[in-house]
């Protein structure tokens, strides 16, 4: 059984085929695919996904990149989805949010100030609901961890992982688990595919990034949540450990880093 972690189904990419993936994911094995949302316009897209196809969850949550566009008026109605939200099986957290210093204006002022406006905001939410978090770090880890540390949440997954080994043991420190997807599966990788090789196996979840970070044999084609054995496959040949294992480790970490897994009725 396999868990993935972190899957946008409702892209636009798919189209009508949302469905018939998660279907095709199912048939491969994975029991359980975590929806994250971007911005207010698809909390009721992906509550409404999760529940329409029979292997999935979701989490609700404001991007970094949807940050700009987004007013403190989300943030209320954040919120207030997050609070009805709390009596749905099929809600697991507070995601996607986090920092994005990647693209060039968002690392600047003002953006740069209302993205970490936003996370700190979205932290104190998690905090307050008692919920994990899915987190976007991209070129951002530093400025994570310090937030992390002033607004401490219960958990969740630091998404698509690739900071430095310091940066991975603070994360885990703080009662994060990394997640790793396709970019291990390219072998130029070589700082990621010695982070997954490396780090203790209890940190470790898989994800797709669906439609995006298709792993080698994908790419440039868009990402679809059944790859998840085959980047499994990836990780077990890393480490050296039988494919079975590393599906039963990773699917206990994702129990672990989302608790609400064990009660959604899902997959597990």
């Amino acid at each position: 059984m396999w868990v993935d972690t972190h899957c946008h189904l409702d892209a636009g990419e798919f189209g009508d085929r949302s469905a018939s993936l998660a279907d095709e994911a199912a048939q491969a094995g994975v029991r359980v695919i975590v929806i994250p949302a971007v911005a207010r316009v698809n909390f009721a897209e992906v509550a409404q996904l999760a529940h329409r196809v029979g292997n999935a969850v979701y989490a609700l949550g404001i991007h970094p990149l949807y940050v700009p566009t987004a007013s403190e008026a989300d943030l209320a109605v954040l919120r207030a989805a997050v609070g009805s939200a709390m009596a749905d099986p099929l809600f697991v957290g507070i995601g996607e949010i986090g920092l994005d210093f990647f693209v060039p204006a968002l690392k600047e002022a003002p953006l740069r100030e209302k993205q970490e406006f936003f996370f700190a905001e979205q932290l104190k939410l998690a905090r307050e609901f008692d919920l994990p978090v899915l987190l976007h770090v991209r070129r951002s880890q530093d400025i994570i961890l310090k937030h992390l540390r002033r607004i401490r949440v219960p958990g969740g997954i630091a998404h698509a992982f690739n900071g430095s080994f310091q940066q991975a043991q603070t994360f885990i420190e703080l009662g994060l688990h990394l997640g790793f997807g396709g970019a291990m599966t390219f072998p130029r990788s070589l700082q990621i595919r010695r982070l997954a090789a490396e780090l203790p196996l209890s940190s470790i979840v898989l994800e797709t990034d669906a439609p995006d970070i298709s792993p080698a044999w994908r790419h440039p084609d868009i990402n679809t949540p059944d790859q998840i054995p085959r980047i499994g496959e990836v990780l077990a040949g890393l480490r050296s450990l039988a494919l079975q294992e590393i599906a039963a480790a990773t699917s206990a970490n994702a129990r672990a880093a989302l608790p609400r897994l064990a009660t959604s009725g899902v997959g597990l």
